[in-house]
């Protein structure tokens, strides 16, 4: 008769540990092309309807126009078009008006067609064949105080509407209405930057797959050491990413440190790589890697390290880097108040990381729509005084950041200093800064455990 199989609570607690860190490595669902259609616009449609109201009294913008000719898109139309629209079509002109007085927002389209099902044609070209004089008897019925255009020295998103269209637009508009047109910046940047509660049940799973993909990336599913160059990752993850049906917005980056003479570099590092650096035992490896899915990207840095021959743990010298990196993190996430500029964060953080003995370098940017996204700019690697404009912008609730910035660490036992660089998806509700699918706190091993080194 078998014995009853006896578990110890060592062993129950490794079980529970694997279980945990295994919910870490699941894949979610990726849906059909024809589903995320679905859930594109449906996103959308509760946006203007949620948000784009209180944007445009809280700018003061009462009409915004937003045009655009097939395959030179302004930015912000192509987060207003439909799923299945790859671009704009002949030209579109949208046309958004807040009659006020509690009454719901209005969404014009001067085309040819309905746009998708929040822009509704309002052009017949039988009874008016002047595409542009249908758009001033649109105004003129509607009389605004202010019409925006998207128009901006300062934000390349919110600088879409062409010189151009422009020039054909002001020509036609009646001489009372000159003096009401005025840049859309704000409102643009706003609509970029703010995130829906619908959105955000959704990004998080988005992160979710990046950091699955990064861990698979950073194991020996991809690195043969002393086989495995740098640039052959790099192509490993552009070739996983697009085997998911997902796309990325920027070529993967990998770089290493190791016990050499050479010293960091940024330029080497995110643009003037080698393309032959052989991955070799005793590595500390590097990953930038970004996806886009439903019209949400996603930023990532994280770090391996490959194991040598006997080595059966990271050294404790560079997870300590590590960890000095994630206090740089909680430094500065903690400064986030709404109000705030991002160049006052980014000197408050700076000020109390050096006087924790800390050596920071601080370049976070917003996320969302596009990658390196329209809001405030946190610093940035070659300006870290501050950044004038964009920089200036004041934190608001409801926004989400890619926390990049990187800690120096001198390391003795290689006798120079390297630099991790961490990059994590984030989410500001006007009270904290959440990570959207945890952060590295632990330096992914190669080979390693079937676990994740992330930690909720």
């Amino acid at each position: 008769m078998n014995k009853p199989l006896i578990r110890s609570p060592f062993y129950l607690a490794c079980l529970l540990l694997l279980s945990s860190f295994a919910g870490w490595a699941q894949m979610p669902h990726i849906l059909s092309l024809k589903e995320q259609t679905a859930v594109i616009d449906r996103l959308l449609a509760d946006k203007v309807q949620t948000v784009l109201p209180d944007l445009m009294r809280e700018t003061g913008i009462d009409m915004w126009l937003v045009m655009a000719r097939e395959y030179n898109e302004d930015p912000v139309i192509r987060t207003l078009l439909p799923a299945i629209w790859h671009a704009a079509r002949r030209r579109t002109i949208l046309v958004m008006y807040d009659p006020g007085a509690g009454q719901a927002l209005e969404t014009l389209a001067v085309a040819r067609y309905d746009v998708g099902t929040v822009f509704k044609k309002a052009w017949d070209k039988d009874q008016q064949p002047d595409q542009w004089q249908r758009l001033v008897e649109v105004i003129n019925e509607r009389n605004p105080k202010k019409i925006g255009l998207n128009l901006s020295a300062h934000y390349g998103q919110a600088d879409g509407l062409t010189h151009t269209e422009h020039q054909a637009f002001m020509a036609v508009l009646p001489a009372q209405f000159q003096d009401r047109v005025v840049s859309a910046e704000s409102l643009a940047v706003r609509w970029l930057e703010t995130r829906t509660p619908k959105e955000m049940a959704i990004y998080p799973q988005v992160v979710r797959m990046a950091h699955t993909i990064l861990a698979e990336g950073l194991s020996s599913q991809a690195i043969q050491p002393g086989v495995t160059t740098t640039e052959d990752l790099a192509w490993w993850y552009r070739e996983r990413i697009k085997g998911l049906k997902l796309d990325t917005w920027f070529h993967p980056s990998v770089s290493t440190q190791r016990a050499d003479a050479e010293s960091f570099d940024h330029l080497r590092t995110f643009d003037k790589r080698p393309d032959k650096n052989i991955i070799q035992p005793g590595d500390l490896i590097h990953v930038d890697m970004g996806l886009t899915y439903l019209r949400m990207n996603t930023d990532t840095q994280q770090h391996a390290y490959v194991l040598k021959p006997g080595e059966t743990a990271v050294p404790a010298y560079l997870q300590q880097a590590l960890q000095n990196a994630n206090r740089l993190q909680d430094i500065f996430t903690q400064n986030f108040k709404v109000g705030r500029t991002g160049n006052e964060v980014l000197a408050m953080s700076r000020q109390q990381a050096i006087k924790e003995g800390l050596k920071p370098a601080i370049y976070t940017h917003p996320i969302g729509y596009y990658g390196h996204a329209a809001g405030t700019t946190l610093g940035m690697w070659d300006s870290q005084s501050g950044v004038p404009h964009t920089g200036d912008h004041p934190l608001h609730a409801n926004t989400a950041y890619a926390i990049e910035l990187n800690a120096a660490t001198y390391i003795k036992e290689w006798d120079k200093e390297i630099r991790i660089m961490l990059e994590e998806d984030a989410f500001f509700d006007g009270q904290q800064v959440r990570y959207m699918h945890g952060r590295q706190t632990e330096i992914h091993m190669i080979p390693r455990p079937n676990h994740s080194a992330l930690k909720p």
